[in-house]
């Protein structure tokens, strides 16, 4: 009884490693199949890899050229994202370029489109080069209602994205990129809808007041975006 005892726990022990391996190799299996559904389903292929890494050297270059012409900014060299927060673009309230504004397009620009078009990768990816206005939250005089003052600062915030717009043109890039750029080129007013925030959670006026100049790319899931952030104080 006791050997026959001992033969069944063990025929049940071989059961259950063979149960638990299978159920191991089934979960495996799943966990494999879905993590191939899901980078299939967002296109998440090696040349998505590669064309986010082609970004981040991008990132990497802009800031290293962008440092040698004397050009402060804040790049993430993860994302792309530039901020420049001591560069006043416009007055308060104004939509008209300041001459310090016009100097440093004059610099940036023909940096920017360089950076982009000298990697084929990343410039055959281009889908839209987004010109895009933003204002702080603070009060028109005379306006009542939150909307009105939103339209107001839609209208501000779209006609500083015009003035940056048409005066890229007017910069010293290589003109060869003219016809690109008329085709990627487009604009958008995003009025005080994407404030910048302080640590504590309030709206910081000075960076709200910005142009992004943002490259959207084709097919990359990972990041979307290339940005570059113009502050005004």
């Amino acid at each position: 009884m006791g050997i026959y005892s001992r033969k069944k726990n063990l025929e049940d022990e071989n059961n259950n490693i063979f149960w638990t391996t299978m159920a191991d190799l089934l979960l495996g299996l799943a966990i494999i199949f879905m993590t191939l559904f899901v980078l299939a389903m967002t296109g998440f292929t090696q040349q998505t890899i590669d064309l986010q890494q082609t970004q981040m050297e991008a990132a990497k270059q802009m800031a290293e050229k962008l440092k040698e012409a004397d050009i402060e900014a804040e790049v993430d060299k993860l994302t792309g994202n530039v901020k420049i927060s001591d560069l006043e673009l416009f007055e308060v309230g104004s939509y008209t370029l300041s001459e310090k504004g016009r100097k440093y397009l004059d610099k940036f620009v023909p940096i920017y489109m360089d950076t982009i078009f000298s990697k084929k990768e990343l410039a055959d990816n281009v889908a839209n080069i987004i010109v895009q206005g933003h204002t702080d939250s603070q009060s028109y005089a005379g306006l009542k209602t939150p909307n009105e003052q939103f339209s107001k600062n839609m209208e501000l915030s779209l006609l500083r994205a015009n003035a940056v717009e048409q005066y890229i043109f007017k910069t010293p890039y290589d003109k060869k990129y003219d016809k690109i750029l008329r085709n990627l080129l487009t604009v958008e007013g995003r009025s005080f809808a994407e404030p910048v925030l302080t640590p504590d959670g309030k709206e910081d006026y000075a960076k709200s007041r910005r142009v992004e100049l943002k490259l959207r790319v084709q097919g990359n899931t990972l990041t979307k975006v290339f940005g570059l952030s113009f502050g005004d104080n």
